[in-house]
């Protein structure tokens, strides 16, 4: 077998081995009271996963599988009367060379902040939120 036939070899079966994996997921919950929308905006390293509004008990989800480089998922909230409470975190990162499999990452919009778990403990705040107003000089 020639080295060219033997390099494709080996990245179909690096391809397929890590389409086996589990995929990492971000769950993002509306924890918010009374009928306050939720509007989620995320976009990874190689998508842009849309806006999504999210009424009170709502989640969404999304999956992918770590980059060989390093993965990073930005997301943008917003919540409040005409979404005057805004922030904007990484809701994932990979470590780069580290390739994660079946990671879950658990973010909960609340109205004091926006929470984090992986899920063995309970959610800690990381955020607090921003007054779209105050932005605006």
């Amino acid at each position: 077998m020639n080295r060219l036939s033997c390099f494709v070899l080996m990245i179909a079966l690096c391809v397929g081995f890590s389409n086996a994996r589990p995929k990492n997921t971000v769950h993002i919950f509306n924890y918010l009271l009374g009928k306050n929308i939720l509007r989620v905006h995320c976009i990874s390293d190689e998508d842009d996963l849309g806006t999504h509004l999210l009424n009170p008990g709502q989640t969404y989800n999304f999956s992918f599988q770590d980059s060989v480089f390093k993965t990073k998922v930005d997301c943008q909230l917003w919540q409040g009367i005409n979404f005057k409470f805004f922030k904007k975190f990484r809701a994932y990162e990979s470590g780069g060379v580290i390739v994660h499999y079946g990671k879950q990452n658990f973010w909960y919009a609340k109205e004091d902040g926006i929470y984090f778990t992986h899920g063995q403990e309970a959610p800690k705040l990381e955020y607090n939120w921003t007054d779209v107003s105050l932005l605006k000089g």
